[in-house]
């Protein structure tokens, strides 16, 4: 077999496939590194499918407790069976990897399972299943992804005391969780096994969940969670996490100052994840890493020409539609091409129920740079159609310019709220202002209404009554 390559792809994740796929189009001959038996990553495997699988299993449950009577259905007794509520996450994630295999295939990239290891610059050790293979390379691309991270104090032994991944995969309802995090991991989470009857307690050591995002989002993702009975513990600070046999312990520091301690079933660790690049040996070529994370130019290019980045293993947010952005960047860079990325385009989601997104800037933002602004913002409770499915909940925020009614940012809490932020994005690709995008016309009735509607009080107009 000929092992030597055009472009060698280290990582099968939302990234390095994506990376592989378009250097093959470009027609390189291409080969693509991965550690594990499935391809797909943290993402498929262990990340995005699977807990939007769950997430919507958990919605379903939870309409049909608590909805479907209201809507005329009687189901008569309830019950969940956890056993498939799992199985199914399973299913849709080996739907998912066997599409992954089947785009290789016809995309003609060969596959290698096993640790890719750096032994120059242009070759890659592939060490896995007792066997080893030596793969050269004109070009290659780190596309490693990330791993669960934890703090001090708390040591995650995947049995009481776990991070998102077990949590995938419980091997039965727990009666209680408690969530260390309240970021986009830990509040999707908290949300899946609080919808099935787990009663869960998140503890935040900011003051607002979801602190990354504007801050409005925060509030109102914290009042339609504590619908669901969770129990949130902002501006808290964990201090230790403790397996106890049956159950688990964390001590940590309320926000009056006091020590505190809670039993659960399980802890779940959700505190970010870190970049991952053990095994790579990245230094035997000399690439250079800054903060645990491969440092790179505006190219995604390394210190080492041939050598580069994607994803979560460089500097950003670590979302999966960030990094299939710079795995096609990269693929064109190394044809000759001249693409562009707009990180400040980038969305942001988290598929609690409402869901959350945004795009831009956020308010906060905008205020630390002294930037003049306008805000429309717009309440699903007005919205015809949000009304008819009972979603209620939640709104449509968007930030202009004072003097061009141009988009800065969008932020939505709501029903279909992953879907709507697209609408946003490509608004601001093309640098619209409000008005442009409020004199368009919107199919009635729909939850895009709702968008419309904001542009319509960002550019000083009066909303219309859906």
């Amino acid at each position: 077999m000929n092992l030597q390559y055009d472009v060698t792809v280290i990582g099968s994740g939302p990234g390095g496939y994506v990376a592989a796929i378009r250097a093959s189009q470009l027609g390189y001959k291409v080969a693509i590194v991965e550690k594990y038996s499935n391809l797909g990553g943290t993402c498929t495997n262990v990340g995005c499918i699977p807990a939007k699988a769950l997430l919507d299993s958990s919605e379903h449950y939870h309409q049909a407790l608590e909805r479907f009577k209201t809507h005329g259905i009687d189901v008569g007794s309830l019950k969940l069976n956890f056993q498939q509520f799992i199985k199914r996450k399973s299913d849709v994630v080996s739907q998912n990897t066997s599409g992954l295999d089947y785009l290789m295939k016809k995309n003609k990239i060969d596959v290698y399972h096993g640790l890719g290891s750096f032994v120059d610059s242009e070759h890659v050790q592939v060490t896995g299943s007792g066997q080893s293979s030596i793969l050269g390379s004109k070009y290659f691309i780190v596309a490693t992804g990330s791993k669960p991270s934890t703090i001090p104090g708390v040591v995650i032994d995947k049995k009481r005391i776990i991070t998102s991944t077990e949590g995938l995969s419980l091997n039965a309802r727990p009666k209680s969780m408690v969530v260390i995090g309240g970021g986009v991991i830990g509040v999707e989470l908290a949300s899946v096994y609080a919808r099935i009857g787990t009663e869960v307690t998140i503890i935040e050591f900011m003051d607002s969940l979801i602190p990354t995002m504007d801050r409005e989002l925060g509030k109102a993702l914290q009042k339609s969670l504590t619908k669901l009975n969770i129990k949130i513990l902002l501006n808290s600070r964990v201090q230790s996490a403790t397996n106890l046999g049956e159950d688990a312990a964390v001590n940590f520091i309320d926000q009056g100052g006091l020590a505190q301690e809670i039993k659960a079933d399980y802890i779940l660790v959700a505190v970010g994840r870190k970049a991952y690049t053990d095994g790579l040996n990245l230094e035997a070529v000399g690439v250079e890493t800054e903060r645990g994370k491969i440092r790179v130019n505006g190219q995604l290019q390394t210190n080492i020409p041939n050598i580069y980045a994607i994803g979560d293993v460089i500097d950003g947010p670590m979302l999966a539609h960030k990094a299939e952005e710079e795995g096609t960047l990269v693929a064109e860079v190394i044809n000759g091409q001249k693409p562009h990325i707009n990180y400040n385009l980038i969305p942001g989601v988290v598929y609690t129920w409402p869901e959350v997104a945004s795009v831009g800037y956020t308010e906060e933002q905008l205020k630390k740079e002294n930037r003049t602004y306008r805000i429309g913002k717009f309440p699903f409770a007005a919205s015809g159609r949000a009304r008819a499915a009972m979603e209620p909940d939640g709104f449509v925020k968007v930030i202009a310019d004072t003097k061009y009614g141009e988009i800065l940012g969008v932020h939505i809490i709501g029903p279909r709220a992953a879907d709507l932020i697209a609408q946003a994005v490509t608004g601001m690709h093309y640098e619209g202002t409000d008005e442009d995008m409020f004199r368009m016309s919107y199919a009635h009735p729909t939850y895009s209404e709702a968008l419309k509607e904001a542009f319509l009080l960002a550019s000083g107009q009066g909303a219309i009554n859906l």
